[in-house]
Protein backbone atom coordinates (compact mmCIF):
# COMPACT_ATOMS: atom_id res chain seq x y z
CA UNK A 1 0.00 0.00 0.00
CA UNK A 2 0.55 3.65 -0.72
CA UNK A 3 0.25 4.55 2.88
CA UNK A 4 3.24 2.16 4.62
CA UNK A 5 6.00 3.03 1.39
CA UNK A 6 5.15 6.62 1.88
CA UNK A 7 5.42 7.12 5.49
CA UNK A 8 8.04 4.43 5.82
CA UNK A 9 10.05 6.11 2.88
CA UNK A 10 9.95 8.93 4.70
CA UNK A 11 10.86 8.14 8.03
CA UNK A 12 14.12 6.12 6.40
CA UNK A 13 15.36 9.43 4.78
CA UNK A 14 14.90 11.29 8.46
CA UNK A 15 17.18 8.56 9.97
CA UNK A 16 19.57 8.78 7.18
CA UNK A 17 19.48 12.41 7.10
CA UNK A 18 19.91 12.59 10.76
CA UNK A 19 22.77 9.84 10.88
CA UNK A 20 24.72 11.59 8.12
CA UNK A 21 24.20 15.18 9.82
CA UNK A 22 25.85 13.75 13.30
CA UNK A 23 28.99 12.03 10.74
CA UNK A 24 29.36 15.43 9.31
CA UNK A 25 29.49 17.72 12.71
CA UNK A 26 32.68 18.52 14.22
CA UNK A 27 33.11 20.21 17.35
CA UNK A 28 34.93 23.70 15.48
CA UNK A 29 34.98 25.55 12.08
CA UNK A 30 38.81 25.52 11.90
CA UNK A 31 42.02 23.94 13.39
CA UNK A 32 44.67 26.86 13.75
CA UNK A 33 47.92 24.88 14.66
CA UNK A 34 51.03 27.59 16.20
CA UNK A 35 50.41 30.59 18.52
CA UNK A 36 53.00 32.91 16.62
CA UNK A 37 52.10 35.69 14.39
CA UNK A 38 50.78 34.07 11.77
CA UNK A 39 48.61 31.66 14.09
CA UNK A 40 47.15 34.74 16.15
CA UNK A 41 46.44 36.53 12.82
CA UNK A 42 44.59 33.47 11.36
CA UNK A 43 42.56 33.42 14.55
CA UNK A 44 42.12 36.74 14.66
CA UNK A 45 40.63 37.11 11.53
CA UNK A 46 38.51 34.29 11.66
CA UNK A 47 37.03 35.20 14.63
CA UNK A 48 36.04 38.69 13.52
CA UNK A 49 33.57 36.88 11.15
CA UNK A 50 32.65 35.00 14.09
CA UNK A 51 33.89 31.41 12.98
CA UNK A 52 34.27 28.89 15.87
CA UNK A 53 38.40 27.86 16.28
CA UNK A 54 40.52 26.07 18.64
CA UNK A 55 44.04 27.42 18.45
CA UNK A 56 47.03 24.98 19.49
CA UNK A 57 49.69 26.52 20.96
CA UNK A 58 53.32 24.24 21.60
CA UNK A 59 55.14 27.12 23.40
CA UNK A 60 57.70 26.48 20.89
CA UNK A 61 58.36 30.12 18.75
CA UNK A 62 61.32 30.53 16.26
CA UNK A 63 61.72 34.12 17.51
CA UNK A 64 61.47 33.42 21.04
CA UNK A 65 65.32 34.19 21.53
CA UNK A 66 65.31 37.49 20.47
CA UNK A 67 65.08 40.29 23.33
CA UNK A 68 62.38 42.25 20.99
CA UNK A 69 60.30 42.54 17.54
CA UNK A 70 60.73 45.16 15.11
CA UNK A 71 59.42 46.50 11.88
CA UNK A 72 55.95 45.49 13.17
CA UNK A 73 53.72 48.44 12.50
CA UNK A 74 52.03 49.53 15.78
CA UNK A 75 54.42 46.53 17.93
CA UNK A 76 57.64 48.00 16.71
CA UNK A 77 60.44 47.12 19.79
CA UNK A 78 57.70 44.96 21.73
CA UNK A 79 58.91 42.21 23.49
CA UNK A 80 57.31 38.84 21.66
CA UNK A 81 55.61 37.46 24.89
CA UNK A 82 54.15 40.53 25.40
CA UNK A 83 52.99 41.02 21.38
CA UNK A 84 51.57 37.00 21.88
CA UNK A 85 49.59 38.20 25.29
CA UNK A 86 48.53 41.51 23.84
CA UNK A 87 47.18 39.21 20.66
CA UNK A 88 45.45 36.74 22.27
CA UNK A 89 43.67 39.03 25.20
CA UNK A 90 42.33 41.20 21.75
CA UNK A 91 40.65 37.90 20.28
CA UNK A 92 39.83 36.96 23.26
CA UNK A 93 37.24 39.64 23.45
CA UNK A 94 35.22 37.96 20.37
CA UNK A 95 34.49 35.07 22.45
CA UNK A 96 35.20 32.39 19.61
CA UNK A 97 38.29 30.64 19.65
CA UNK A 98 39.52 28.51 22.35
CA UNK A 99 43.31 28.44 22.77
CA UNK A 100 45.01 24.95 24.19
CA UNK A 101 48.77 25.41 25.11
CA UNK A 102 49.29 21.92 24.22
CA UNK A 103 51.58 20.03 21.52
CA UNK A 104 49.51 18.92 19.07
CA UNK A 105 51.48 14.66 18.57
CA UNK A 106 49.07 14.13 15.63
CA UNK A 107 46.84 15.54 12.99
CA UNK A 108 45.03 13.58 10.26
CA UNK A 109 41.95 13.62 8.17
CA UNK A 110 38.32 12.54 9.25
CA UNK A 111 35.10 12.19 7.33
CA UNK A 112 34.54 15.89 6.44
CA UNK A 113 37.13 17.41 8.70
CA UNK A 114 40.43 16.63 10.52
CA UNK A 115 41.16 15.37 14.02
CA UNK A 116 43.99 16.94 16.54
CA UNK A 117 45.25 14.77 19.29
CA UNK A 118 47.19 16.69 21.92
CA UNK A 119 49.60 15.21 24.54
CA UNK A 120 47.31 14.53 27.46
CA UNK A 121 45.29 11.53 24.50
CA UNK A 122 42.50 14.42 24.42
CA UNK A 123 41.19 14.58 20.73
CA UNK A 124 39.43 18.05 18.80
CA UNK A 125 37.83 17.90 15.65
CA UNK A 126 37.40 20.99 12.93
CA UNK A 127 36.62 21.36 9.19
CA UNK A 128 39.39 23.28 8.20
CA UNK A 129 43.12 22.98 9.12
CA UNK A 130 45.53 26.55 9.16
CA UNK A 131 49.39 25.40 9.96
CA UNK A 132 51.18 28.16 11.21
CA UNK A 133 53.67 25.65 12.48
CA UNK A 134 57.05 27.28 11.52
CA UNK A 135 60.08 26.60 10.79
CA UNK A 136 63.36 25.82 13.28
CA UNK A 137 66.93 27.52 12.32
CA UNK A 138 69.14 24.43 11.81
CA UNK A 139 72.55 25.99 13.28
CA UNK A 140 75.79 24.06 13.64
CA UNK A 141 77.43 22.52 16.26
CA UNK A 142 79.19 25.35 17.65
CA UNK A 143 80.11 26.25 21.10
CA UNK A 144 78.64 29.59 22.18
CA UNK A 145 76.26 29.64 19.14
CA UNK A 146 72.93 28.76 20.17
CA UNK A 147 72.93 30.12 23.46
CA UNK A 148 73.38 33.67 21.82
CA UNK A 149 71.35 33.13 18.98
CA UNK A 150 68.24 36.11 18.55
CA UNK A 151 70.70 37.87 21.37
CA UNK A 152 73.52 39.77 19.17
CA UNK A 153 73.24 36.96 17.03
CA UNK A 154 71.10 37.70 14.65
CA UNK A 155 69.79 36.44 11.11
CA UNK A 156 68.00 39.56 9.83
CA UNK A 157 69.34 42.76 9.14
CA UNK A 158 65.61 43.91 9.37
CA UNK A 159 64.69 42.84 12.38
CA UNK A 160 67.98 42.95 14.41
CA UNK A 161 70.31 45.27 12.10
CA UNK A 162 69.32 48.60 13.59
CA UNK A 163 69.89 48.04 17.43
CA UNK A 164 73.62 47.05 15.86
CA UNK A 165 74.70 49.35 13.32
CA UNK A 166 77.93 51.19 13.14
CA UNK A 167 78.96 48.15 14.56
CA UNK A 168 82.26 45.45 13.90
CA UNK A 169 80.00 42.62 12.73
CA UNK A 170 80.80 39.33 11.31
CA UNK A 171 78.94 36.86 8.55
CA UNK A 172 78.62 33.48 9.47
CA UNK A 173 78.08 30.64 7.39
CA UNK A 174 78.72 29.10 4.07
CA UNK A 175 81.01 31.69 1.32
CA UNK A 176 77.98 32.13 -1.29
CA UNK A 177 74.82 33.06 1.48
CA UNK A 178 77.52 35.73 2.39
CA UNK A 179 77.52 37.30 0.04
CA UNK A 180 73.74 38.72 0.19
CA UNK A 181 74.45 39.49 3.93
CA UNK A 182 76.88 41.88 2.11
CA UNK A 183 75.19 43.72 0.35
CA UNK A 184 72.16 44.06 3.09
CA UNK A 185 74.06 45.81 5.39
CA UNK A 186 77.04 47.52 3.24
CA UNK A 187 76.79 51.18 3.65
CA UNK A 188 74.10 52.62 5.26
CA UNK A 189 74.08 49.73 8.72
CA UNK A 190 77.67 48.21 9.07
CA UNK A 191 80.55 49.15 7.30
CA UNK A 192 83.17 46.84 9.18
CA UNK A 193 82.07 43.27 8.07
CA UNK A 194 83.82 40.32 8.44
CA UNK A 195 83.11 36.72 6.56
CA UNK A 196 83.64 33.91 8.78
CA UNK A 197 82.86 30.98 6.26
CA UNK A 198 84.43 28.61 8.88
CA UNK A 199 86.40 26.00 5.98
CA UNK A 200 82.90 26.15 3.41
CA UNK A 201 85.37 27.81 0.72
CA UNK A 202 85.09 24.85 -1.47
CA UNK A 203 84.23 24.86 -5.18
CA UNK A 204 80.80 24.40 -4.87
CA UNK A 205 80.65 27.78 -3.25
CA UNK A 206 82.89 29.58 -5.38
CA UNK A 207 80.74 28.42 -8.29
CA UNK A 208 77.52 29.50 -6.67
CA UNK A 209 78.84 33.48 -5.21
CA UNK A 210 79.57 33.91 -8.67
CA UNK A 211 76.55 32.27 -9.85
CA UNK A 212 75.27 35.48 -7.91
CA UNK A 213 77.74 37.27 -9.17
CA UNK A 214 80.49 37.28 -10.91
CA UNK A 215 82.40 39.89 -9.81
CA UNK A 216 81.67 39.43 -6.16
CA UNK A 217 85.24 39.83 -5.62
CA UNK A 218 85.32 42.99 -6.63
CA UNK A 219 82.36 44.18 -4.17
CA UNK A 220 84.19 42.70 -1.26
CA UNK A 221 87.19 44.59 -1.78
CA UNK A 222 85.56 47.63 -2.58
CA UNK A 223 83.58 46.87 0.83
CA UNK A 224 86.58 46.13 2.51
CA UNK A 225 85.16 42.95 3.42
CA UNK A 226 87.47 39.83 4.62
CA UNK A 227 87.14 36.10 4.04
CA UNK A 228 88.26 34.25 6.60
CA UNK A 229 88.20 30.79 6.27
CA UNK A 230 89.16 29.23 9.61
CA UNK A 231 87.12 26.55 10.92
CA UNK A 232 85.73 28.00 14.46
CA UNK A 233 86.09 26.38 17.58
CA UNK A 234 83.86 28.74 19.43
CA UNK A 235 82.07 31.92 20.13
CA UNK A 236 81.91 33.47 23.60
CA UNK A 237 79.91 36.10 24.60
CA UNK A 238 82.23 38.60 27.08
CA UNK A 239 79.68 41.64 26.71
CA UNK A 240 75.74 41.16 26.65
CA UNK A 241 74.11 44.16 24.82
CA UNK A 242 71.07 43.72 26.72
CA UNK A 243 71.93 44.54 29.71
CA UNK A 244 71.98 48.60 29.84
CA UNK A 245 71.14 48.96 26.24
CA UNK A 246 70.93 52.67 25.00
CA UNK A 247 67.11 53.28 25.61
CA UNK A 248 67.68 56.88 22.90
CA UNK A 249 69.60 55.31 20.45
CA UNK A 250 68.14 51.62 20.67
CA UNK A 251 71.97 50.68 20.72
CA UNK A 252 72.45 46.77 21.98
CA UNK A 253 76.40 46.63 22.63
CA UNK A 254 76.98 42.41 22.38
CA UNK A 255 80.81 41.56 22.22
CA UNK A 256 81.89 38.26 20.90
CA UNK A 257 85.08 36.92 20.85
CA UNK A 258 85.29 33.86 17.74
CA UNK A 259 88.13 31.27 18.38
CA UNK A 260 89.72 29.51 15.41
CA UNK A 261 91.01 25.99 15.59
CA UNK A 262 94.50 27.22 15.78
CA UNK A 263 94.13 29.54 18.71
CA UNK A 264 93.85 32.50 17.44
CA UNK A 265 90.62 34.74 17.69
CA UNK A 266 88.80 38.15 16.50
CA UNK A 267 86.55 40.48 18.87
CA UNK A 268 82.73 41.11 17.28
CA UNK A 269 80.33 43.36 17.97
CA UNK A 270 77.54 41.27 16.29
CA UNK A 271 76.97 38.25 13.90
CA UNK A 272 74.48 37.99 11.30
CA UNK A 273 73.97 34.44 10.17
CA UNK A 274 72.76 32.05 7.02
CA UNK A 275 72.18 28.34 7.94
CA UNK A 276 69.13 26.24 6.69
CA UNK A 277 66.08 25.64 8.42
CA UNK A 278 63.40 23.14 8.52
CA UNK A 279 60.28 22.36 9.38
CA UNK A 280 59.83 23.19 13.68
CA UNK A 281 56.50 20.18 13.73
CA UNK A 282 56.09 16.98 11.73
CA UNK A 283 52.22 17.77 11.60
CA UNK A 284 52.90 18.99 7.78
CA UNK A 285 53.98 15.54 6.97
CA UNK A 286 51.62 13.44 8.70
CA UNK A 287 48.85 15.63 6.78
CA UNK A 288 50.55 14.75 3.47
CA UNK A 289 51.28 17.94 2.16
CA UNK A 290 53.18 18.53 -0.82
CA UNK A 291 56.73 20.60 -0.38
CA UNK A 292 58.82 23.14 -1.93
CA UNK A 293 62.19 22.38 -0.58
CA UNK A 294 61.92 22.84 2.88
CA UNK A 295 58.75 24.77 2.50
CA UNK A 296 55.17 24.01 2.58
CA UNK A 297 53.91 24.39 -1.07
CA UNK A 298 51.37 27.33 -0.88
CA UNK A 299 51.18 28.18 -4.52
CA UNK A 300 47.30 27.65 -4.80
CA UNK A 301 45.26 30.63 -4.63
CA UNK A 302 45.17 32.10 -0.66
CA UNK A 303 47.96 29.81 0.73
CA UNK A 304 46.16 26.44 0.66
CA UNK A 305 48.30 23.78 0.45
CA UNK A 306 47.94 20.70 -1.88
CA UNK A 307 46.01 18.79 0.99
CA UNK A 308 41.94 19.88 0.63
CA UNK A 309 41.12 22.10 3.44
CA UNK A 310 44.35 22.66 4.97
CA UNK A 311 46.39 25.96 4.77
CA UNK A 312 49.63 26.80 5.70
CA UNK A 313 50.94 30.44 7.22
CA UNK A 314 54.15 32.26 7.89
CA UNK A 315 57.80 30.47 8.01
CA UNK A 316 56.54 27.66 7.53
CA UNK A 317 54.90 28.30 3.80
CA UNK A 318 56.54 28.94 0.53
CA UNK A 319 56.37 32.57 -0.23
CA UNK A 320 60.16 32.62 1.00
CA UNK A 321 59.81 35.28 3.12
CA UNK A 322 59.85 35.49 6.80
CA UNK A 323 59.21 37.71 9.23
CA UNK A 324 56.43 38.85 11.52
CA UNK A 325 54.51 41.14 9.25
CA UNK A 326 54.92 38.30 6.67
CA UNK A 327 53.51 35.60 9.10
CA UNK A 328 50.58 38.04 9.91
CA UNK A 329 49.44 38.85 6.45
CA UNK A 330 49.65 34.82 5.42
CA UNK A 331 47.66 34.58 8.63
CA UNK A 332 45.06 37.04 7.57
CA UNK A 333 44.64 36.03 4.20
CA UNK A 334 44.30 32.49 4.90
CA UNK A 335 41.40 33.13 7.05
CA UNK A 336 39.60 34.99 4.39
CA UNK A 337 40.20 32.67 1.84
CA UNK A 338 39.08 29.74 5.10
CA UNK A 339 35.73 31.51 5.73
CA UNK A 340 34.80 32.16 1.87
CA UNK A 341 35.49 28.57 1.67
CA UNK A 342 33.51 27.11 4.73
CA UNK A 343 30.68 29.82 3.72
CA UNK A 344 30.37 28.14 0.24
CA UNK A 345 29.96 24.74 1.63
CA UNK A 346 27.09 25.83 3.88
CA UNK A 347 25.42 27.41 0.99
CA UNK A 348 25.85 24.39 -0.93
CA UNK A 349 24.32 21.88 1.98
CA UNK A 350 21.37 24.69 2.74
CA UNK A 351 20.44 24.66 -1.05
CA UNK A 352 20.55 20.67 -0.65
CA UNK A 353 18.85 20.74 2.29
CA UNK A 354 16.08 22.94 0.99
CA UNK A 355 15.42 20.60 -1.88
CA UNK A 356 15.08 17.68 0.93
CA UNK A 357 12.85 20.41 2.83
CA UNK A 358 10.43 20.55 -0.18
CA UNK A 359 10.18 16.74 -1.12
CA UNK A 360 9.70 16.17 2.71
CA UNK A 361 6.85 19.13 2.90
CA UNK A 362 5.52 17.04 -0.07
CA UNK A 363 5.22 13.89 1.67
CA UNK A 364 3.44 15.62 4.30
CA UNK A 365 1.22 17.44 2.52
CA UNK A 366 0.27 14.56 1.08
CA UNK A 367 -0.29 12.04 3.87
CA UNK A 368 -2.37 15.16 5.76
CA UNK A 369 -4.50 14.87 2.11
CA UNK A 370 -4.20 11.19 2.22
CA UNK A 371 -6.19 11.19 5.62
CA UNK A 372 -8.85 12.84 4.46
CA UNK A 373 -9.55 11.67 1.03
CA UNK A 374 -8.42 7.74 1.63
CA UNK A 375 -5.90 5.68 -0.16
CA UNK A 376 -7.73 6.71 -3.92
CA UNK A 377 -4.86 9.33 -3.56
CA UNK A 378 -2.18 6.71 -4.25
CA UNK A 379 -3.81 6.37 -7.71
CA UNK A 380 -4.51 9.79 -8.46
CA UNK A 381 -0.70 10.75 -7.32
CA UNK A 382 0.99 7.44 -9.46
CA UNK A 383 -0.91 8.60 -12.15
CA UNK A 384 0.43 12.64 -11.85
CA UNK A 385 3.85 10.87 -11.51
CA UNK A 386 3.35 9.61 -15.35
CA UNK A 387 2.50 12.47 -17.29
Amino acid sequence: MFVFGSRALFALFTFVTVCLGQANQTQYDVIVIGGGPSGLSAASGLSRVLRKVILFDSGEYRNNPTRHMHDVIGNDHVVPAEFRTTARNQISFYNVTTFVDQKVTYLQPMNNGFSATVTNGTTFTARKVILGSGLKDDLPNVPGLGEAFGKGIFWCPWCDGFEHRDQPIGVLGNLSDAYDSVRELYPTLNQDIQVYSNGTNNTFQLERIAGKDPKWQAVFEAYNVTVIDKPIQNITRIQDGGVNPDQGSRAELDKFQVYFTDGTFEERGAFITNYANSQASELPSQLGVGFLGSKINTMARGLRTTVKGVWAVGDANSDNSTNVPHAMSSGKTAAVYCHVELAAEEFAQTSANSAKRDLINDRLAHEHVEQQMGNEIEDIYNRLRRR
